[in-house]
């Protein structure tokens, strides 16, 4: 399954290093781009999303896609980061690649911020309602 995301007419659209972003309903939305995070990578997109946000937490719609494991370093580091720009996160992904993600980066340990994977775009959205 691949997913064709596109954003809405007229919306602008920020290219990120990991991402392009952009807003929907005061939902940030994500779609991610195939690319190994590194620890300079995150730290410049925490920076780069907190611009777009006026630092304050959002909530996060992130279409997933696959990209290279990151280390272990990156993955904690990612993890310590998720509350700073996020208020939540549901993630749209082909079946399976959610779960992967959820595994690997909290597999001793809660997210620290409400996370939940969907099929549906609009489930998604309406989940992430509640963390405006």
């Amino acid at each position: 399954m691949h997913l064709n995301v596109t954003p809405p007419e007229g919306q602008p659209v920020y290219e990120g290093e990991i991402a392009s972003y952009w807003f929907e309903d005061g939902i940030l939305v994500s779609l991610s781009k195939s690319i190994r995070r590194t620890v300079p990578l995150i730290a410049g997109n925490v920076a780069f999303v907190k611009e777009l946000t006026g630092g304050k937490p959002v909530p996060l719609l992130i279409y997933l896609s696959k990209s290279p494991v990151p280390d272990k370093e990156t993955r904690a580091f990612s993890t310590t980061q998720l509350p700073v720009i996020y208020s939540a996160m549901a993630m749209v992904s082909p079946p399976g690649l959610s779960r992967f993600i959820m595994n690997l980066l909290f597999r001793f340990q809660s997210p620290p911020i409400p996370m939940k994977s969907f099929p549906d775009v609009d489930e998604a959205k309406a989940w992430l309602q509640q963390f405006k």
